[in-house]
């Protein structure tokens, strides 16, 4: 268990306290304001847990790749943790009625498709599909979206710019883009269904 290893693991563990935070009844905990943007405390904790979680996902990727510590555990388990921390903010956040269901339900559909295209690709060909310039802008706008959405615009409300709402929608595009182009990487996986 090498730190980058560990990294993941901690991100894994994060998830089910960020999820807490935002679905339990915890409004005696009262709000706090600042910057024009009024969060209530669970959500500012849950918030703070989100942004440590993604600083994990940057942190351990660089670790294992430069001191040559990647390994079969953090190969399943750091996208998985990836996807699982996505996922899990943008089902509270359209449970708490901040982002449509539609756009959710669109951007679990992109990350469920990917991954089984890639599993295709190592099983049948032993290709790893690497990560594109779409694929990485679609992963940093999800998380400013999402962390800018936990946090009710703050800085930006100031001028009453919906700055995650905003970010939500450029994510959106990257995420049916950078899916488009995944599968057309990956369309000779299919041919046997179409001979």
């Amino acid at each position: 268990m090498n730190l980058p290893n560990k990294l993941t693991v901690v991100r894994l563990i994060i998830i089910p306290f960020f999820l807490l935070l935002m679905v339990l009844p915890l409004q005696s905990w009262g709000a706090i304001s600042f910057w024009s943007a009024t969060i209530p405390v669970s959500q500012f904790i849950a918030a703070i847990l989100f942004i440590a979680a993604t600083l994990t996902d940057n942190l351990d990727g660089r670790i294992a790749r430069k001191h040559h510590l990647v390994t079969n555990f953090g190969k399943f388990t750091d996208p998985l943790a990836d996807k699982l921390l996505v996922m899990t903010a943008f089902i509270v956040l359209t449970g708490n009625q901040v982002v449509p269901a539609w756009v959710t339900s669109i951007i679990i559909w992109r990350e469920l498709s990917v991954t089984g295209l890639r599993l295709l690709l190592v099983e049948q060909d032993g290709i790893v599909l690497a990560a594109k310039m779409p694929g990485k802008i679609k992963t940093t706008t999800q998380f400013i979206a999402i962390i800018f959405l936990l946090l009710n615009n703050v800085i930006f409300a100031i001028w009453g710019i919906p700055f995650g709402q905003i970010m939500l929608y450029i994510c959106l595009f990257f995420t049916i883009y950078s899916g488009v182009d995944y599968f057309i990487q990956g369309r000779d996986v299919f041919s046997d269904g179409f001979k």
